[in-house]
């Protein structure tokens, strides 16, 4: 089903240098936006995580997974008038310190509170005051360095909501403008961060993605490739290199985390690109890319598939990050994402892509064995490179 590739000797790998807990990570979905209908979507507590956060963490700790992707929901904090109630994160943060699990916190996940317009100045101030003052919560309650994704796949967002009406603020032909809108509010937040914490880390997370041309059409093979090349741009925003008057700067690009899933890959106007299509991309060519263009800090911050694929992907994509690191990339981490099944956000169709259930019974989640099985194969292949 999935390429595979000759595995590398351990000892040519180049070894992370060690930014988390835990190699293998778990990413909990907390996407908060509305959908056309006017529905909000809470991934967080349709699976119940919000509430069973210490026993998730706690379950996750099992198969040595201590560093997880979560989220921040700022729809039910900020009340507005610079007032916030902490009640629906306090919990969370809490279960993190008593589990001893580290979290990157995402700070924007697509959703934002309602009547607020996100192509207008105000928003920026707004979710950098929350940014602020959600930085100064984590600062109370923990000691450890902080970790933020401050907004959530930018280039996604900026397509899906700005160009063809798939997400919130649901626009057309104005993918750009939205993105350097999302730009300059990660980085007024990121500021805002620092100014609490000098300590905090700032992971950016994007898809990364291959566009070929039709060879019927070869006309489109400039438009596929700015499409492909579109993938950089948030990122080239926040290090400076590019729209420098929205203030990015090299710092700012802290930890780059891409996220692949297996339709990431795709023919311009056309369908998905194949595996055994000779102008599909390795994976691990594409890592060693993104890492080559940035020489920052680097991981999958998002990777899974549904049903029984789940293992088998995972050993893809892990034998991929090998030889990634063979060649010099010194990635950091793989997070599992989603690490819980959850209901499909636009037909609540059930997607069993998860290590663990939907929803938790007397305190425990069901495993899927299959993937926990391979979870824990991969554990100690890249226990062998990081004890060398």
């Amino acid at each position: 089903m999935f390429l595979e590739n000759t595995e590398p000797n351990a000892a040519d790998m180049m070894s992370p240098a060690g930014l988390f807990q835990s190699f293998f990570q778990g990413g909990f979905e907390c996407s908060t936006h509305q959908l056309t209908s006017g529905r909000r979507l809470d991934i967080l507590a349709s699976t119940k995580h919000d509430i069973s956060t210490l026993a998730d963490y706690s379950q996750l700790n099992e198969h040595s997974i201590s560093t997880v992707r979560d989220g921040i929901r700022w729809h039910l904090i900020d009340r507005g008038t610079g007032k916030y109630n902490w009640d629906s994160f306090l919990p969370m943060l809490q279960a993190a310190r008593e589990a001893g699990t580290q979290v990157i916190w995402d700070l924007l996940h697509y959703g934002w509170p309602s009547g607020l317009d996100i192509w207008k100045p105000e928003f920026v101030t707004r979710f950098a005051l929350f940014a602020a003052a959600a930085a100064k919560t984590v600062k109370e309650y923990s000691d450890d360095i902080p970790f933020y994704a401050p907004i959530n796949e930018i280039s996604f967002m900026a397509w899906g909501g700005g160009d063809v009406a798939y997400l919130n603020p649901f626009a057309h032909d104005r993918g750009l403008e939205l993105k350097v809108q999302l730009v300059r509010s990660s980085i007024a937040a990121m500021n805002a961060i620092l100014d609490i914490d000098p300590r905090a880390r700032f992971v950016h997370c994007d898809p990364i993605i291959n566009v070929v041309v039709d060879p019927a059409r070869p006309w489109e093979r400039d438009a596929a490739e700015g499409h492909r090349r579109a993938q950089f741009e948030a990122w080239d925003m926040i290090c400076g290199t590019s729209w420098p008057q929205l203030g990015g700067q090299q710092s700012f690009l802290d930890i780059i985390g891409v996220n692949y899933y297996r339709h990431n890959q795709w023919v311009f106007e056309g369908g998905a690109l194949s595996s055994d299509d000779p102008r599909y991309r390795p994976l691990n060519s594409m890592l060693l890319d993104t890492f080559t263009r940035y020489g920052k800090p680097i991981f999958i911050a998002e990777t899974g598939i549904e049903d029984e694929a789940r293992p088998a992907w995972l050993r893809h994509v892990c034998s991929e990050a090998r030889i990634a690191m063979s060649a010099g990339v010194p990635l950091e981490g793989i997070c599992l994402y989603p690490i819980l099944d959850h209901l499909g956000w636009d037909d609540d169709r059930m997607c069993r892509n998860g290590l663990l259930s939907t929803l938790p019974d007397n305190g425990r989640r069901e495993e899927y064995v299959p993937l926990a099985e391979e979870l824990r194969r991969q554990n100690r292949l890249f226990d062998q490179i990081r004890c060398i």
